[in-house]
């Protein structure tokens, strides 16, 4: 299994408590209905630190590698990113683990 990690941290006007749970349950939506995954969960910071710094968490689940680049440039996710997520959002970051065996 594939675990992908995505950090992402929004504009201050879409850091808001009620702008982060819109924005995470339409990821979460959107996400789950992609091929390839397997499982999404969307997080929230939990403490003012972490909000400080970021302010979703975005785990996804695939069952291999090779299923992450297909769903990087699948038109419904890149729509996402580049119409949804891009204007409100100042930065991202991911990262791709495998599961330990």
């Amino acid at each position: 299994m594939i675990y992908r990690t995505v950090l992402i941290k929004l504009k201050e006007k879409y850091a808001t408590e009620d702008k982060r749970k819109e924005i995470a349950t339409y990821s979460e939506s959107l996400l789950k209905s992609l091929p390839g995954v397997v499982r999404v969960r969307v997080g929230l910071p939990a403490d003012d630190k972490t909000r400080a710094d970021w302010d979703l968490h975005l785990s996804l689940v695939f069952e291999s590698i090779d299923d992450v680049e297909p769903y990087r440039v699948h038109p419904d996710h890149r729509t996402y990113v580049d119409k949804y997520l891009k204007p409100k959002m100042d930065h991202i970051r991911a990262w791709n683990f495998v599961e330990q065996p």
